[in-house]
């Protein structure tokens, strides 16, 4: 559960991109003056992130998926649960170097953190986004684990024991997931392109500047 809220609350802070760079580093400062933040990030974050990846890969070892000989929808679930896992485990260790560990060691400011965010994403390898792709695809394995994971929860528990309640959780789940995923990848979008999955107008925005690009004519 601690690692389910950092996430989706984490989603929701990068999301304020979408309003400005006033707004992404309002929220982020608002984060920062939480009392006890230390202890909040070690023991609420930092922990439960590092025993649910370790248990994960332990779970992950001794897994015996079927769905060679059965292939089932849910068997492919159990599988892309671990592989996801795995994807989501690098993805975080990569995002938390580039921005964590920059400020915990090295001084990195929470202000770079927008400007961070816009040059690395909207940066290109021989043409292509890498670092785009990369969130773009670490974002979405994030958001299937969790809420694949939430599903597998609720049944392994014993919270939905009927068939039908299964399938419920499995349709709120699912709704949860498309929620966080446009959410998500939205906020990779603009900050790699300046565009928007659901552009306010007709006007490109640079997520670096935050201004309005002139047209020919205002060039002229």
């Amino acid at each position: 559960m601690p690692v389910g809220v950092f996430l989706v609350e984490h989603l929701w802070t990068n999301a304020t991109a979408l309003r400005s760079q006033q707004a992404f580093d309002e929220a982020v400062d608002t984060i920062q003056r939480l009392p006890f933040l230390p202890f909040i990030e070690i023991f609420g974050i930092m922990l439960p992130l590092a025993f649910h990846a370790l248990y994960g890969l332990v779970l992950m070892r001794e897994s015996q998926p079927n769905v060679a000989r059965y292939p089932y929808g849910r068997n492919w679930l159990y599988v892309m649960q671990r592989v996801t896992g795995v994807l989501t485990l690098l993805f975080i260790g990569w995002h938390l170097y580039e921005y964590r560990v920059q400020k915990w060691l090295f001084g990195m400011s929470t202000s770079s953190f927008y400007p961070t965010l816009a040059a690395h994403l909207s940066s290109t390898w021989q043409g292509l986004p890498v670092l785009a792709i990369v969130y773009i695809l670490g974002v979405a394995a994030a958001v299937f684990h969790f809420c694949n994971g939430l599903w597998g929860f609720t049944a392994s528990w014993g919270v939905t024991t009927s068939r039908r309640a299964q399938m419920r959780v499995g349709v709120l789940a699912g709704i949860v997931g498309v929620v966080l995923f446009v959410l998500g990848e939205s906020t990779v979008l603009y900050f790699a392109t300046g565009t928007r999955f659901f552009p306010t107008g007709s006007d490109r925005v640079d997520p670096g500047t935050n201004c309005r690009p002139q047209n020919s004519a205002e060039l002229k």
